[in-house]
């Protein structure tokens, strides 16, 4: 088509307005858009539908994307029946978001790093997704050295502890009864993937078959909200680690009653297994002698007959000799219950009284024979001497 020209001035042209896109889109909003939408082709749209809306409006597709995010349903499909208002009622105080909320551990001075730390702690750095499974024995310092990796690392951390009870909406959220209305509240599985959080599923061994519902998540993809036709994806940094007692095949023992036989699927997931061991002597002294301190005590001697002792229980416990064991978890319990009567024997005995009275005699005798003469020989004999015992 020919553009027409002025004959006085060859040189003038004639713009035709009618076909010009405006510099600035017309703004549309999210209202706009679904009602458009519903009343053309219903409640369910796909990529042609909004681009088709797009061209409506006179805006890009990326605008009409981003107006309609809180109604995405998954790759290229949207759902239109999710209103609005489950987004915005989630600010009501019982459902508060968790953005106004500090999640990131507090650094505790006083630790020690051992174990699994500064794999655990590399594996977060790196912000690359990969689940992790940390098993061992009661109060080892499992779920501790996660929150301190995370507080190093100035990383959120979001902690779920797992019974036989949990269940999808514990895990993924639901809807809430708040001022009289019913809202959606996030659960601590979407937080983390919203927020690009470190998820914590503590004693995960716990779970019934229902933790299945993670099983997408454990493989770096979203989950789709069935229950609001919204599809969250994970933000960058996020990640699992799960603690356990036993590796998910159930405790032979009855040591730890409660824990279950996971389903191999949802192990299967877990890219890495640690196995945690308790501290050496060495650093189990490091760690008493951190702890006395912070509570106003100053004994290292004390500090090091406990290591030395809990080290030759659980090398017994290991050969089968005994059925109990002293963590370290414990032998913190034992150095505060010290702070508090300033008597070695009576902070040992109010923390062993839980096993039966075999056991807890057993113990109280060992840790005398320490007391009265402690030294590198000394100890080995003792150990010898509780191996043939057994």
């Amino acid at each position: 088509m020919g553009v027409p020209q002025d004959t006085h001035n060859p040189y003038t042209i004639f713009i035709d307005t009618k076909h010009i896109m405006p510099f600035a889109p017309v703004p549309v909003s999210t209202e706009d858009l679904v009602t458009y939408l519903t009343d053309k082709v219903g409640t369910e749209v796909n990529v042609k539908q909004l681009t088709e809306a797009s061209e409506h409006f006179n805006c890009s597709y990326a605008t009409v994307k981003k107006r309609l995010k809180n109604y995405k349903q998954g790759i290229g499909k949207w759902n239109l029946t999710l209103q609005e208002k489950l987004e915005q009622t989630y600010q009501a105080p019982a459902a508060s978001p968790a953005f106004e909320q500090n999640l990131i551990p507090s650094k505790d001075e006083n630790y020690v790093p051992f174990g699994n730390f500064s794999d655990v702690k590399k594996i977060l750095q790196s912000k690359i997704f990969y689940p992790t499974f940390i098993t061992g024995l009661s109060g080892n310092g499992k779920t501790f050295s996660v929150e301190q990796a995370c507080a190093a690392l100035n990383r959120e951390l979001i902690r779920v502890n797992i019974t036989i009870e949990t269940d999808e909406d514990d895990l993924i959220g639901g809807f809430r009864l708040v001022n009289g209305e019913t809202v959606w509240h996030n659960g601590p599985v979407i937080e983390a993937l919203e927020r690009g959080a470190v998820l914590l599923l503590d004693e995960v061994d716990l779970a019934s078959n229902k933790i299945l519902c993670l099983q997408s998540v454990l493989e770096g993809k979203g989950v789709f909200l069935k229950k609001t036709g919204r599809y969250v994806e994970p933000k960058a940094g996020f990640n699992v680690i799960a603690t356990a007692n036993t590796k998910g095949k159930g405790s032979d023992d009855g040591r730890f009653i409660g824990t279950n036989v996971l389903n191999e699927a949802f192990l299967e997931r877990f890219a890495l297994t640690f196995e945690q061991e308790y501290p050496t002597p060495a650093t189990e002294t490091k760690i008493l002698v951190r702890v006395a301190a912070a509570v106003g005590k100053h004994d290292e001697e004390f500090c090091t007959n406990l290591a030395n002792w809990a080290d030759i229980i659980r090398k017994t416990f290991a050969d089968g000799g005994i059925d109990e064991v002293i963590s370290t978890r414990r032998l913190v319990h034992i150095m505060r219950a010290y702070a508090i009567w300033g008597d070695r024997m009576k902070a040992i005995k109010v923390c062993v009284n839980r096993f039966d009275d075999e056991t807890k005699q057993s113990f109280i005798e060992l840790y005398d024979k320490i007391d009265a003469d402690v030294n590198n020989d000394t100890v080995a004999t003792l150990e010898e001497e509780t191996n043939d015992e057994v």
